[in-house]
């Protein structure tokens, strides 16, 4: 199927690697039955690690040029992965960011660290609220940051939560595009394609992109907040605002939406001793650097489902992997058990 892409701002470089994990397959996988384990490294989008967001900011980003936007508003967590990649993505294109942060459990300190720091780094201004007034009036917070801008001469584009939407849903449509080529030229079709599932837009443009794209292939998506009903809710819905949007029309086999929450932890953001073993291993075996977020706890659900045989007469599964390596600096004290002193 050939399908119309929207306007597209090239930011991205790509296509981004489609590599094996031999080792890890080979220890937690083949002997129990389990796929042979890739890893599409969407964390190599570019340099600053922007990951898969910038695949979704280079269509809202060219959609806030044809509507005469200057300034990027968007919104979430105090470490959020999303906010960073826009700040980067807005100096990059010449435009203004401004970013609603909701301040962290605890863990907020005087001087900025991991992404809040890269924030800065990047020009953004950066408001920051306590999670109750961020939860309780966030659409206002929307509305009186894009009227200060609209007084001042500015036109803002206002970004949901991690970039999920019917607009952002195109970047992992066109990364699905690219994942089964990335497959065909390895010689297979992949069975399944795991990921994070955060604020569900990548898991709704992966599945959406498979549909379309008549792949046999299943997305599961591995919580890492909320319930599967959530998630399978949010896919949902971003899909059918895109087909009305964009005028499409499609309607989702509501089937193709897997979703699992057994791994979520204590909640978002809260890494487990577990998790932080996970993410030490895959970077001793095979050089791959997670984060405590959102695809290191993806990566250990995974890795206990296949040892569990729910991944069995599974011959080939790829692990998208959506970045977030600076979130692992806020919480480095999680892995003192990992290193060596000697």
């Amino acid at each position: 199927m050939k399908i119309q892409y929207p306007a597209r701002e090239r930011l991205a470089n790509l296509p981004t690697p489609l590599e094996p994990l031999p080792k890890i397959s080979e220890q937690f996988s083949l002997p129990y039955g389990g796929p042979k384990i890739w890893i599409k490294r969407d964390d190599l989008t570019e340099s600053a690690m922007s990951g898969n967001k910038l695949r979704k900011l280079e269509f809202i980003i060219a959609e806030a040029r044809a509507r005469g936007c200057n300034t990027l508003i968007t919104c979430g967590g105090e470490q959020s992965n999303h906010c960073r990649a826009t700040a980067l993505a807005a100096a990059k294109a010449g435009l203004q960011s401004h970013l609603i942060l909701r301040r962290g459990r605890g863990n907020s300190t005087d001087v900025p660290d991991g992404n809040l720091l890269v924030d800065y780094l990047a020009g953004a201004k950066v408001s920051l609220y306590p999670l109750r007034e961020y939860l309780d009036t966030l659409p206002q917070l929307f509305e009186q940051w894009s009227e200060f801008y609209m007084q001042q001469g500015d036109r803002a584009l206002c970004i949901p939560t991690g970039g999920s939407d019917s607009l952002g849903i195109w970047g992992y449509i066109l990364g699905t595009e690219e994942l089964l080529q990335d497959c065909a030229n390895a010689g297979f079709q992949p069975d399944q394609l795991v990921c994070a599932s955060g604020s569900g837009g990548t898991q709704a443009g992966l599945t959406l992109g498979c549909q379309l794209l008549e792949a046999d292939t299943q997305v599961t998506g591995y919580a890492v907040c909320d319930s599967a009903d959530y998630f399978v809710g949010k896919v949902s819905a971003d899909v059918n605002d895109w087909a009305r949007r964009y005028r499409q029309a499609f309607e989702l086999d509501k089937r193709r939406i897997h979703v699992i929450d057994d791994y979520i932890g204590p909640g978002y953001g809260i890494a487990t001793e577990e998790i932080y073993q996970t993410i030490a291993l895959a970077a001793q075996l095979e050089g791959i650097l997670l984060d405590p977020v959102y695809t290191g706890k993806a990566f250990h659900g995974m890795l206990q489902d296949i040892q569990r045989g729910q991944y069995t007469g599974c011959e080939n599964l790829v692990f998208i992997h959506t970045g977030g390596q600076f979130g692992i600096f806020p919480q480095r004290t999680g892995f003192e058990s990992s290193w060596s002193t000697g």
